[in-house]
Protein backbone atom coordinates (compact mmCIF):
# COMPACT_ATOMS: atom_id res chain seq x y z
CA UNK A 1 0.00 0.00 0.00
CA UNK A 2 1.36 3.39 -0.98
CA UNK A 3 2.00 5.87 1.77
CA UNK A 4 0.01 9.11 1.66
CA UNK A 5 1.69 12.06 0.01
CA UNK A 6 2.95 14.94 2.05
CA UNK A 7 1.29 18.30 1.25
CA UNK A 8 4.33 19.53 -0.70
CA UNK A 9 4.37 16.29 -2.70
CA UNK A 10 0.66 16.57 -3.49
CA UNK A 11 1.26 20.09 -4.78
CA UNK A 12 3.89 18.72 -7.20
CA UNK A 13 1.41 16.10 -8.45
CA UNK A 14 -1.27 18.76 -8.94
CA UNK A 15 1.21 21.06 -10.66
CA UNK A 16 2.09 18.33 -13.15
CA UNK A 17 -1.58 17.59 -13.85
CA UNK A 18 -2.22 21.28 -14.54
CA UNK A 19 0.89 21.49 -16.71
CA UNK A 20 -0.18 18.44 -18.73
CA UNK A 21 -3.58 20.04 -19.43
CA UNK A 22 -1.84 23.18 -20.68
CA UNK A 23 0.65 21.15 -22.69
CA UNK A 24 -2.14 19.16 -24.35
CA UNK A 25 -3.86 22.42 -25.34
CA UNK A 26 -0.61 23.80 -26.72
CA UNK A 27 0.00 20.63 -28.76
CA UNK A 28 -3.50 20.92 -30.22
CA UNK A 29 -2.81 24.56 -31.09
CA UNK A 30 0.53 23.71 -32.71
CA UNK A 31 -1.26 21.29 -35.04
CA UNK A 32 -3.87 23.84 -36.11
CA UNK A 33 -4.24 26.30 -38.93
CA UNK A 34 -3.90 29.37 -36.70
CA UNK A 35 -0.40 28.30 -35.65
CA UNK A 36 0.65 27.75 -39.25
CA UNK A 37 -0.63 31.22 -40.13
CA UNK A 38 1.56 32.91 -37.53
CA UNK A 39 4.87 34.58 -38.39
CA UNK A 40 7.85 32.24 -38.27
CA UNK A 41 9.37 33.92 -35.23
CA UNK A 42 6.17 33.40 -33.22
CA UNK A 43 5.97 29.78 -34.36
CA UNK A 44 9.54 29.32 -33.16
CA UNK A 45 8.74 30.82 -29.75
CA UNK A 46 5.71 28.56 -29.33
CA UNK A 47 7.76 25.54 -30.37
CA UNK A 48 10.40 26.48 -27.79
CA UNK A 49 7.65 26.92 -25.20
CA UNK A 50 6.43 23.39 -25.98
CA UNK A 51 9.95 21.98 -25.50
CA UNK A 52 10.44 23.80 -22.21
CA UNK A 53 7.04 22.74 -20.88
CA UNK A 54 7.74 19.13 -21.91
CA UNK A 55 11.11 19.19 -20.16
CA UNK A 56 9.49 20.67 -17.05
CA UNK A 57 6.83 17.95 -17.08
CA UNK A 58 9.55 15.29 -17.26
CA UNK A 59 11.33 16.77 -14.24
CA UNK A 60 8.11 16.82 -12.24
CA UNK A 61 7.42 13.19 -13.26
CA UNK A 62 10.89 12.17 -12.10
CA UNK A 63 10.32 13.86 -8.77
CA UNK A 64 6.96 12.15 -8.34
CA UNK A 65 8.45 8.72 -9.03
CA UNK A 66 10.89 9.25 -6.19
CA UNK A 67 8.34 10.26 -3.55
Amino acid sequence: MAKPLQPHQQRVVEERVELMVKLDKLVTFLKGDVFHGLPEDEQERLTRQHKIMSDYSEVLAERIVHF
